[in-house]
């Protein structure tokens, strides 16, 4: 079974997504973690992100073993994950990755913002969790602060609505829902709460609980 998760920065699909891998017993894959670790290495490497050459160069040499480097998930790297997701030729050496990882013979979990709609178009299961910009930036701003990271909210609030803008007009996969993804708004919704809903989406569609 492949279960797609997309969705906006901060709206929770990443921790849904590891507890969903977890309560089936897929292995999981966040997309958005490959991303960023091409652009940590193309800024590591001297270059600027939205250098062509350099960005392609980085996805076809990246380590999948780095993927779990906590400087990953630090400010600014989602940012600049998103600059350099919208090079087709960076998105073009990962797509064969990203798609090897869902093919396992027991299925995946794999999340990001193009699953359902071009890495995984026959996904079994398609979710698309989003929610308002606002209560998004509260999550960030303390999971930022978590990182001690001093940094205002309203910063980040407008940090957010600049990534939902790039990962909506650029023009290869663009963020939007798959036309059959299940949209879960967690807007409202804490983890717990927001996980049930998961699970009740998922049991909908595959009936596999």
């Amino acid at each position: 079974m492949i279960i797609a998760i997309d969705g906006t920065a901060a709206a929770g699909k990443s921790t849904l997504a590891r507890r969903i891998a977890e309560r089936y017993n897929l292995p999981h894959l966040d997309t958005g973690s490959l991303y960023r670790a091409v652009a940590r290495d193309v800024q590591e490497a001297g270059h600027d992100l939205t250098d062509v050459g350099a960005a392609a160069y980085a996805a076809r040499r990246l380590d999948p073993a780095t993927l779990s480097d906590p400087g990953l998930r630090l400010k600014g790297r989602g940012e600049a994950a998103s600059v350099v997701a919208a090079i087709a030729e960076v998105r073009e050496a990962l797509l064969c990755f990203q798609r090897s990882f869902a093919a396992q013979a027991r299925g995946a979990v794999v999340e990001g913002r193009d699953i359902g709609t071009v890495v995984c178009p026959d996904a079994n299961v398609k979710i698309f969790v989003t929610a308002s910009p606002e209560s998004r930036a509260r999550r960030r701003h303390k999971e930022l602060a978590g990182y001690g990271v001093d940094i205002g909210e309203d910063t980040v609030l407008r940090e957010i609505k600049d990534r939902d803008r790039r990962d909506r007009e650029r023009a290869i996969s663009p963020l939007r829902p798959a036309e059959d993804a299940l949209l879960l708004d967690t807007t409202e919704l804490d983890i717990e709460k927001a996980f049930a809903a998961a699970l009740e989406l998922i049991d909908k569609v595959a009936g596999c609980r």
